[in-house]
């Protein structure tokens, strides 16, 4: 308020006020001169005693005020200067005019004149262009949270480096719960001798033990073959340092022994609810577990899910009692609905056709009625000659149908046995999937994050050759009745044969028993080969593609097609396999064109390198020795570009 106005408004009532004495004074005198001239006295005393203060007060009033001044001054330059809060003044340009002390502690170089972009990376295009009030930053080991004016082109910075460090100690002290599972410690030392057995068992609780010590990681054993663990968030990530060395550890000592021992582990993170945490550990351990084992899977309460390890092609692990279980199983659900639809994966295989044929004849041998869903745009030329046989068989024909004829004949008793796959986005038609309300899982591949939901059952084997191997064994434990025909054995037969490499990959004892079984039904292999055959398009496709070959360090081989082309995927997996008769090739990867936006990586591996693992960091999936992935909108460029890259990962992660 200005000091003059505050002056006036004091004196004007004062003078009217002695204004009005005077003139009554004046009034008195007439009337009565000896007493207005003592009334004129006491008055002109007391107007010069309150001139006096007044001029007083109005001094002490100015004292004051300047003193007001001049604190709020003070103040308004220790806010500015001296308050744990940074300001930075701004020009049109975005560079630095002016900043208070804070800042000038906070940052340990003159920035007057800089770009603030250069000080703290992308703050203004953040902040600006994002159209945001508030954005966190750093600089150095400095946090903060900025605000904008944008109507002053000010910064205001407040340092949350405190907060943010103790939000990472919370996080970090968050609880973790894992569970370790000797894979195959009851099929190794049911066998042994007492000591040997006693042995094996002090080598591996050693070597768990330890590892656990020097991790600050609790372990505490309660049964034969597991073992929980207790730690937290910052211990798992030290530990995911080593990419589990536990696993290469137990590996090792278990060489030393001349057997074959390892271990799964699943751990279960991000739940602040103990019961929660278990069920996510044990829920990453299946998941382990059905991904081959010998690998680690840490499942996020959020979701997520992490792999390590992986690296051993799996052992058969399976077991003849095993299959009798499922397959009575198999068929006490089939019994329970009306009628079985079968469907594989999109673009089926001769796998899946020879899987969905024997779980058909399954049904029969039940005398439930079966039916496989297969679409004309998914027949190759591989499958055409095949539909051209059964074509020539009416009963056989006949249980293939189309998508629309499945979704007519479904009920909420209908059984959906998917075979080959389970990932929800890869059967021939997730809307029939999304419909059944009983379904059945079949498959050899390792398990994925994805999964289809709520099935009945689930028949999945990694160390499996093929899904056809699985359903043969299946067979052999149903009534005799109704056993497979010719052309039934024949495809299943060459469905093992196309997974197998010709008996060369994944082959075990179990897929030879197999093999004797179809033969022993009438499995024609001459069928099978002309089922097999190339025509000569495709014959030459797959030259073009070999021809492209280089071969890198570590024995992988590249190949690749023009991005101008598009290629059955028969043939590029036909590609990849052949790469692998190269002499130095231990890993074959090859890139082609699928579709106008789709672009295939088909992958094989004589068993050294997983190449499962590159192709999941791609987003695909598969076996160790057998894998693929799909990219959409990149070029054949880009795709090599973006596989080299993995492979160099995960060439280094190995040698960590």
């Amino acid at each position: 308020m200005n000091r003059k106005y505050n002056r006036q408004a004091l004196m004007i009532p004062f003078v009217v006020m002695c204004i009005a004495a005077l003139i009554l004074v004046g009034l008195l005198f007439i009337v009565h001169r000896v007493m207005a001239l003592l009334a004129g006295g006491i008055i002109i005393a007391i107007i010069g005693i309150s001139v006096f203060v007044l001029k007083n007060g109005i001094q002490r009033n100015e004292r004051y005020f300047e003193q007001l001044s001049t604190r709020v001054h003070k103040g308004r330059s220790f806010a500015v200067t001296e308050l744990p809060i940074g300001v930075v003044l701004l020009d049109d340009s975005g560079h630095v005019e002016w900043h208070n002390q804070f800042i000038n502690e906070k940052i340990d170089r003159p920035i007057l004149s800089d770009p603030i972009n250069e000080v703290f990376p992308n703050l203004l295009n953040q902040l600006k262009v994002n159209g945001i009030d508030e954005v966190q930053t750093q600089y150095k080991d400095n946090k903060f949270k900025v605000r904008y004016g944008e109507e002053t082109n000010v910064l205001y910075f407040l340092d949350i480096t405190d907060k943010v460090e103790t939000d990472e100690l919370f996080e970090e002290s968050k609880p973790v719960i894992g569970t370790i599972f000797l894979d195959n410690y009851d099929e190794i030392t049911q066998n042994m001798s007492d000591a040997n057995r006693t042995e094996m068992n002090s080598m591996m609780t050693t070597a768990i033990n330890t590892w656990a010590e020097e991790n600050n990681v609790f372990v505490k054993r309660y049964s034969s073959d597991q073992f929980i663990i207790f730690l937290n968030n910052r211990i798992l990530s030290q530990i995911e340092q080593t990419k589990f060395n536990l696993l290469d550890i137990i590996r090792e000592k278990s060489r030393e022994k001349k057997t074959h021992i390892t271990l799964s582990i699943g751990i279960g993170e991000g739940a602040d609810n103990l019961i929660a945490l278990g069920e996510l550990a044990q829920s990453s351990l299946d998941l382990a577990l059905g991904r081959g084992g010998d690998q680690v899977a840490i499942k996020n309460s959020a979701g997520g899910v992490r792999f390590f390890g992986g690296k051993t092609d799996p052992m058969e692990k399976r077991t003849r009692v095993r299959a009798r279980v499922i397959s009575h199983a198999l068929k006490d659900i089939l019994a329970e609905g009306d009628n079985v639809i079968i469907m594989g994966h999109k673009r089926p295989d001769m796998d899946a056709i020879g899987a969905a044929i024997g779980v058909a004849r399954f049904a029969k041998m039940n005398q439930l009625k079966a039916y496989i869903v297969l679409n004309d745009h998914d027949i190759d030329e591989t499958l055409s000659r095949v539909m051209n046989e059964i074509a020539e068989k009416p009963e056989l024909n006949e249980t293939f149908i189309t998508s629309d004829e499945a979704w007519t004949l479904m009920t909420n008793r209908t059984t959906l046995v998917i075979v080959d796959t389970h990932k929800p986005d890869m059967v021939i038609d997730e809307n029939i999937l999304n419909k059944a309300s009983r379904k059945v899982v079949i498959d050899h591949h390792r398990r994925g994050e994805e999964f289809i939901s709520s099935p009945l059952l689930v028949y999945m084997e990694p160390y499996a050759s093929s899904t056809a191997e699985l359903v043969t064994e299946l067979l052999e434990y149903q009534p005799e009745e109704h056993k497979l025909t010719r052309l039934e054995s024949t495809v299943m037969l060459a469905g093992i044969i196309v997974d197998t490499r010709n008996f060369t990959l994944r082959t075990g004892s179990r897929t030879f028993d197999a093999a004797s079984y179809l033969r022993s039904h009438g499995a024609d292999t001459i069928l099978c080969q002309h089922f097999l055959k190339d025509d000569i398009n495709t014959y030459l496709k797959r030259s073009e593609l070999i021809k492209t070959v280089e071969l890198g360090h570590d024995g992988v081989a590249i190949a690749y097609g023009r991005d101008d082309d598009i290629y059955h995927p028969v043939v590029v997996a036909q590609a990849a396999d052949e790469l692998l008769s190269i002499d130095g090739v231990e890993a074959s990867f090859v890139v082609a064109r699928r579709d106008e936006d789709l672009v295939g990586i088909s992958a094989r591996s004589l068993g050294e390198i997983n190449v499962q693992l590159v192709m999941e960091a791609l987003g695909g999936g598969g076996h160790l020795s057998n894998a693929a992935v799909q990219l959409r909108d990149v070029s054949v460029g880009t795709a090599i570009d973006q596989l080299e890259e993995v492979i160099a990962e995960q060439f280094s992660r190995s040698e960590v």
